[in-house]
């Protein structure tokens, strides 16, 4: 390693210091209280207890019930749910920390049983060849294959965007020091950037304007709701799952890039895919993302210490998410630092249940003591 880390070093975020350049990366972890998927007192305890990393990005929270795609994911819609995230926020805010809550329309994504008409939405009516995790009447949640989606009119996609200018009023209601809108991992609006998932011929479909247009509109009335420097948008250029092997898609994002930064939207967030034989991000995207987009840069994917440093180091990224290394290592950041081992979490709890894998990791220390 080398002597130098810039990962512990301070960084200014806008109008935002951040006590070092650790992100923890959004993970859904499906803990709402039913129903309504409504944050709780658990949630609160979960975040609070991460709260040395430089900034937070919440779990991806759905914007209105049509948002919905997973079973227990909270939502950012209702009084009930704004209540709820202020129980996070004050408790992550008490510890000094630093917290953005993740916009989510999971497009397509999604399976019949959350519409009332059977349908999720999306820009064209095509299934995705994907599957979400829905609990079933038995209490059991599984895996399911995704419903055939309508597509969105014109009319219609005015109201998503209105419901995004909605969800940034409430995350500011709610005490939230940002948002971020997600805009990757074949989600709504990555589902409208990709010719593959968006057969358009109106002025959301064909060119790379146009199928940008969409993103770009969320941006615009989330930026005038809570700022542009506390408004980041997450893209994923790389990843192809779920039908999304765009050919056209780098230029588009990287033409999106250059509009967000004309919005002064404060950063990206890049999604990189952290499977075994994931595309590797080149060079020279990441020289091109840095051209074109002026505001701060976030990479998440499967980090080391060593790699995270290397890119710092070489000016192209300015902040690194870090994901599943926080599921069972709270004090992540600190491990880091002091070279402690990373504690292994359990897979069969990601996804519901109670405080069981989820806040009941402890940190290195009590650990270590306990042991």
């Amino acid at each position: 390693m080398p002597s130098h880390s810039d990962l512990f070093t301070p960084y200014r975020l806008g109008q935002l210091d951040l006590s070092n350049r650790i992100v923890m990366a959004p993970m859904t972890r499906s803990r709402s209280s039913q129903p309504g998927d409504i944050p709780n007192a658990l949630m609160a305890t979960y975040y609070a207890q991460r709260t040395s990393a430089g900034m937070i990005v919440t779990e991806a929270t759905q914007i209105s019930p049509q948002g919905k795609g997973y079973s227990f994911t909270p939502g950012i819609y209702s009084a009930e749910q704004i209540k709820g995230w202020r129980l996070v926020t004050d408790a992550v805010h008490a510890r000094g920390g630093r917290i953005f809550l993740q916009l989510w329309h999971v497009g397509r994504m999604s399976h019949a049983s959350f519409h009332a008409d059977g349908h999720p939405v999306a820009p064209s009516a095509l299934r995705a060849d994907a599957q979400v995790w829905v609990v079933g009447d038995d209490g059991v949640g599984r895996m399911v294959d995704v419903s055939e989606p309508r597509a969105l009119s014109e009319q219609a996609i005015q109201a998503v965007i209105e419901d995004y200018r909605q969800a940034a009023r409430n995350a500011r209601a709610a005490g939230f020091d940002g948002v971020e809108i997600h805009g990757g991992n074949g989600y709504l609006i990555d589902q409208f950037l990709r010719t593959t998932s968006n057969l358009r011929e109106d002025r959301y479909g064909g060119s790379r304007e146009n199928r940008t247009r969409f993103l770009l509109e969320v941006a615009k009335v989330v930026a005038d709701e809570i700022g542009a420097e506390r408004t980041g948008v997450r893209l994923a250029p790389y990843i192809t799952a779920r039908g999304m092997d765009c050919p056209d898609v780098i230029p588009t994002i990287l033409l999106a890039s250059e509009r967000l930064g004309e919005l002064g939207i404060g950063y990206i967030h890049l999604a990189e895919a952290d499977w075994d034989d994931a595309p590797q991000i080149p060079q020279h995207f990441r020289h091109d993302l840095r051209r074109v987009f002026g505001g701060t840069i976030i990479v998440a994917g499967r980090y080391d210490q060593a790699r995270a440093e290397a890119l710092l180091q070489e000016g192209l990224v300015d902040l690194i998410a870090f994901g599943r290394p926080f599921v069972a290592n709270p004090d992540f950041p600190a491990r880091l630092l002091n070279h402690w081992p990373l504690a292994a979490f359990d897979p069969a709890r990601l996804f519901g249940g109670d405080e069981r894998g989820y806040s009941d990791y402890p940190a290195y220390a009590a650990e270590s003591t306990a042991g």
